[in-house]
């Protein structure tokens, strides 16, 4: 005996229900980061590249800011891999906080973060640099009865018409390395 009809579309329904459930859950675990509520590198890359189609299509300047957070081997050396982590989830929350949201902050892997800037130019990225730099010196990551001393070095780049993600983030680390070394 076969179903009635509206009962195999309600029943086919259902299942494609529960398949693009299953789609989007996979789409967040292959872009979202593991460990901090942040796009992972794949997820990055994605939203730069579609802010370089911006950028291009509209004129308008964006930049990217390539954040490496100091010490961190020291720190799970010192305090454990947990510790580690807990400082990792703290600077993320910190990018996020300092950032319009409008803008895109990912973890790129380790201790690197990446913040897509929208709708900025030169200067105003370069003063949301400092400030960050800034913001996470200034701020107290306790373990227990210790203070950890965090800080991050930042390096920045505009976007340009023909860029790819990956020479946008290239560009952006090689700027971060170039400011550690002067510091």
């Amino acid at each position: 005996m076969t179903e009635p009809k509206d009962t195999e579309i309600a029943r086919l329904r259902g299942r494609v229900a529960q398949l693009e459930a299953r789609c989007a859950e996979l789409d967040r675990l292959a872009h979202h980061d593991s460990l901090v509520p942040l796009p992972n590198r794949r997820g990055f890359l994605r939203a730069l590249e579609l802010g370089i189609a911006r950028v291009v299509r509209y004129g308008e300047p964006s930049a990217v800011l390539f954040v490496d957070l100091d010490g961190l081997k020291l720190v799970n050396d010192r305090h454990g891999h947990e510790t580690g982590d807990r400082a990792l989830i703290h600077v993320a929350a910190m990018l996020v906080s300092g950032e319009r949201s409008t803008d895109c902050v990912g973890r790129l892997g380790g201790d690197e973060f990446g913040i897509l800037l929208d709708h900025a130019d030169e200067q105003s990225a370069a003063e949301t640099a400092a400030r960050l730099v800034e913001m996470v010196a200034g701020e107290r990551f306790e373990i227990g009865a210790a203070t950890v001393p965090l800080s991050v070095a930042i390096g920045m780049t505009m976007i340009e018409a023909g860029d790819t993600p990956a020479c946008v983030l290239a560009r952006a680390d090689q700027a971060m390395y170039r400011g550690k070394v002067a510091a």
